[in-house]
């Protein structure tokens, strides 16, 4: 999978080997993936995001940023969102072998929130293909650097 930097020093890096480079002969990294957009201008902003926090001892962010044409529909932005972490998790699982603890999505579980009318949808949907989904209230931590990369 191409496109992947370090979000410590910007520089690129071949995702799954990476990713196993840092697992090897260690059970206590947990693998993260989360994705965030948003519109900039005529443009919206993606960026997804594999964190691999290491127990006790942090993490470490890897990122890929795409820009798209504007999406004016709020669902189709979110699901965007979905369907670019939901690639990479496969990737990671798939291709890589690499256990995906859960995909961590910018959505909420409130319905005050515009994010609401498409939480259960994309629940199901990560979930129908074996990964946990996170949502808001809790605490996103690869939604969250993904949200510092958009900007």
């Amino acid at each position: 999978m191409e496109g992947f930097r370090r979000m410590q020093d910007g520089a690129q890096v071949h995702l799954l080997e990476h990713v196993r480079s840092m697992m090897a002969g260690r059970a206590d990294v947990e693998v993260v993936v989360g994705s965030d957009s948003h519109n900039r201008g005529r443009h919206t902003i993606y960026a997804t995001t594999v964190v691999l926090r290491f127990a006790r001892n942090g993490a470490q962010v890897l990122y890929r940023k795409e820009r798209q044409v504007r999406s004016e529909d709020r669902w189709t932005r979110l699901w965007g969102e979905v369907e670019r972490s939901l690639e990479v998790a496969r990737t990671l699982s798939s291709e890589g072998h690499i256990p995906v603890s859960r995909i961590d999505m910018d959505l909420n579980s409130d319905p005050q929130y515009g994010s609401h009318r498409l939480h259960a949808a994309a629940v199901g949907y990560v979930r129908a293909h074996g990964y946990e989904a996170r949502t808001k209230p809790e605490l996103l931590i690869a939604s969250w650097a993904a949200n510092i990369l958009c900007v």
